[in-house]
């Protein structure tokens, strides 16, 4: 097969991938605490010709492929929501969850209250505190949540406040290792440990949104589909080129 289809054929399986990323990134424009993921390219250059009979070696062939990808965990815009259950975090902490899968880390603060009275995420695991999931009384009102994390209540009709729990914020030094898992929710990769956030803030009544940017990721999204086209046409074009090759060389004259 001649260059021209080898490094069509590695561009286009490249843009394949990039375009799985771009999907899921618009998938989640309306995520709240949703972070982008990043393609990252490289070069790769082909060994030249080292055979006997080239008087030297033949030129090099650069083909792209895409060497990983990666988390973009800039903070997402906040919105307002003045509900007291909403919470953002500025800063690099994570919320700490119970799933069934041992403890998993999330930046949806899209918080509830279960039916067992307690503190969950929006896909219903409950929310960890320094002491275990955070449980609330029927009689509690007024919840406030500090910007340390600590989750305080007015209990019945009294006027003290009574605390709940706090809320366990984990960060990592190398947040690229931890892996996404779906429904909005972190694990720690290997060699990953989280360690306690004594830095980030909380903000109660607000709500980080999806860090996507839907233009871009649109505009994006069109210009791999436009070079992918191209690149189609391309390739075609060398196909008939060969094919037409062959047919005349094979044409042998009477």
């Amino acid at each position: 097969m001649e260059n021209t289809l080898l490094v069509g054929l590695s561009r286009q399986m490249v843009l394949e991938r990039q375009m799985d990323v771009v999907a899921n990134n618009v998938a989640n424009v309306n995520t709240n605490g949703f972070k982008a993921d990043r393609s990252l390219f490289e070069e790769y250059l082909r060994s030249p010709a080292r055979e006997d009979n080239f008087m030297r070696s033949d030129r090099r062939v650069s083909f792209v492929q895409d060497r990983a990808t990666f988390k973009d965990f800039a903070a997402g815009n906040t919105e307002l929501t003045k509900n007291p259950l909403d919470i953002s975090i500025d800063g690099k902490a994570f919320l700490t969850v119970q799933t069934p899968a041992g403890e998993r880390y999330t930046r949806d603060g899209g918080l509830q209250i279960n039916n067992q009275g307690q503190l969950v995420t929006s896909g219903g695991h409950p929310v960890l505190g320094a002491s275990g999931p955070i449980v609330f009384q029927p009689t509690d009102k007024a919840i406030n949540i500090a910007a340390d994390g600590t989750i305080t209540v007015l209990e019945g009709t009294g006027r003290v406040d009574s605390v709940r729990g706090k809320l366990r914020l984990a960060s990592f030094a190398d947040a690229q290792k931890l892996v996404k898992e779906g429904s909005n929710l972190y694990s720690a990769g290997p060699g990953v440990t989280a360690q306690p956030d004594t830095t980030s803030r909380v903000r109660q009544g607000f709500i980080e949104k999806s860090n996507v940017n839907s233009v871009q990721e649109m505009s994006r999204m069109i210009e791999i589909t436009r070079a992918y086209t191209q690149l189609s046409a391309l390739l075609q074009q060398q196909s008939d080129l060969h094919k037409s090759a062959i047919e005349k060389l094979a044409d042998v004259p009477a």
